[in-house]
């Protein structure tokens, strides 16, 4: 690949024509979490520039007003699957290679972006066919997140051919790589082979607009709160993403237990799915069903009025290699945080977030108790998060160093 200067040093402008860019993204789009939002706010953005994205998806999912979505044929012997690695995942991909080549034949895009390792496999590939350039969305190792969702063996035979494959996928099929963190730069660099040149570290962004404070007024919150059945002045704890053991979610109800031992009075509000019904028994084995409630499935429309009952945010998730882009909007809202101290969470939060040893729910839980008993440092703290969200992770400037990238290789 040719000499490329980083896209945050560039300075060039819009292109004469609108590019035509095919995304490939290998998950039931649009889900209410994780990458999702990162193909969702970079897609409205590049629109948004006048560009034209064709998003290529598996036929399940959520079709998003304005966007053109293009979905694979449903398998005829599975018309569902779970959240991130599944056996039948092959075959969705399979149907998801095939929609791609149509869609890329019949568009000839400019230029395909690559969402995850199945789609910059796939991308890479039709790339060569078509003589275009694949941008790879880097959003964390494939066998980290196969061994997080205990799907692969992390002493087994087949992690190291996955990890051969992922290593392959990452070094040799992309034109750039786009990261959602430092921490997952690093990493491709290390551990991947990875050319530094060819990597560009674009992490998850913000809508400050859509995620902010005051969206709603104290009247308002009560009203929330008694839908929802949470007593009125206990402080609330927030937390909204994928309920797995891997998120650490687990943490969050030994958590409450902790708390509850130490007398502290709180209420923990946990959105997301799957696995409510699971996570709620566990609330009840635990006798913290009374200070945990369970919301479910969150619209993402809806998320910044439910996150607005937060006093506190809490990021439990100990991977080191995924994104943590829910921080961003946390942030946006201009709540405290409480995390895990990882090199991700550290990224974005810097000085200002309220750190615990990953994996320590002890120290977590006395992390969220000392928090607790100072509700004056609350403003302080989330002040500044909003801040740093405003001026460091806009999807303005997001987008336009996604373009100087296109444009570099185009």
């Amino acid at each position: 690949m040719s000499q490329q200067t980083p896209a945050s040093t560039q300075h060039r402008s819009r292109p004469k024509r609108p590019l035509r860019i095919l995304m490939i993204a290998p998950t039931s789009f649009f889900s209410d979490y994780g990458g999702h939002i990162r193909i969702l706010e970079e897609t409205r953005t590049l629109e948004a520039m006048g560009h034209r994205v064709t998003i290529a998806t598996y036929y399940k999912g959520s079709d998003m007003p304005g966007l053109d979505i293009c979905r694979t044929a449903p398998l005829p012997w599975h018309t569902d699957y779970e959240v991130g690695s599944s056996r039948h995942k092959l075959a969705f991909d399979v149907y998801l290679a095939v929609l791609a080549l149509r869609v890329g034949l019949h568009k000839r895009p400019d230029i395909i972006h690559g969402h995850m390792h199945e789609g910059a496999l796939i991308g890479g590939l039709l790339a060569r066919m078509l003589r275009i350039p694949m941008v790879f969305d880097f959003q964390g190792s494939l066998t980290a997140e196969m061994v997080d969702h205990k799907f692969l063996d992390p002493n087994g035979r087949i992690h190291a051919l996955i990890l051969r494959l992922e290593k392959f996928i990452s070094a040799k099929l992309p034109s750039a790589v786009l990261t959602s963190s430092l921490q997952a730069r690093q990493l491709l660099e290390t551990e991947f082979n990875v050319d530094p040149g060819m990597i560009f570290p674009l992490p998850d962004c913000a809508d400050v607009d859509r995620f902010h404070p005051d969206l709603l007024t104290a009247v308002q919150k009560d009203q929330l709160r008694r839908q929802l059945k949470i007593p009125l002045g206990r402080p609330i704890i927030a937390y909204l993403g994928l309920l797995t053991n891997y998120q650490g979610v687990p943490h969050l109800i030994e958590a409450a237990v902790g708390l509850k031992a130490l007398g502290v009075d709180a209420h923990f509000l946990i959105m997301g799915y799957p696995n409510v019904d699971f996570y709620r028994k566990m609330a009840q084995e635990n006798a913290v069903a009374d200070r945990v409630t369970f919301t479910g499935k969150i619209e993402y429309r809806d998320a910044p009025l439910y996150l607005s009952l937060g006093d506190i945010a809490v990021a439990p998730k100990i991977s080191s290699t995924e994104g943590s882009g829910k921080l961003l909007n946390y942030m946006a809202m201009a709540q405290p945080i409480v995390a895990y101290d990882t090199a991700v969470h550290r990224e974005y939060l810097s000085d200002s977030g309220i750190y615990a040893p990953p994996g320590d729910v002890a120290a977590f839980t006395h992390r969220l108790a000392d928090l607790l008993a100072n509700p004056s440092e609350w403003d302080c703290l989330g002040s500044k998060l909003r801040q740093r969200a405003q001026t460091r992770y806009s999807w303005q400037v997001a987008g336009e160093q996604i373009v100087n990238v296109y444009e570099n290789l185009i």
